[in-house]
């Protein structure tokens, strides 16, 4: 995978955390500290509108629709 060197501004005290979890080998440095959180946040902002979207669906018509389906398999399936 590619990378790409950036600059950013942030808080002294958010350095010195990020600074002690380095120090204590929790990450191997500063950029690698970094790439997680924002990829931990990304994942989490998707799952955030996943759960938004699915908060848009018609409950009743998708149960609807499931056991309609279930319904073809059943018939489907031989009988023991």
């Amino acid at each position: 995978m590619s990378t790409a060197k950036v600059a950013i501004t942030i808080d002294q005290n958010l350095l010195n955390r990020l600074d002690y979890l380095v120090k204590t080998n929790i990450f191997t440095n500063r950029s690698k500290a970094i790439q997680e959180a924002v990829a931990d946040k990304l994942a989490s902002m998707d799952r955030s509108r996943l759960a938004r979207e699915c908060a848009k669906l018609d409950t009743g018509f998708e149960q609807e629709r499931a056991e309609k389906g279930m319904q073809f398999e059943l018939e489907s399936w031989p009988e023991y």
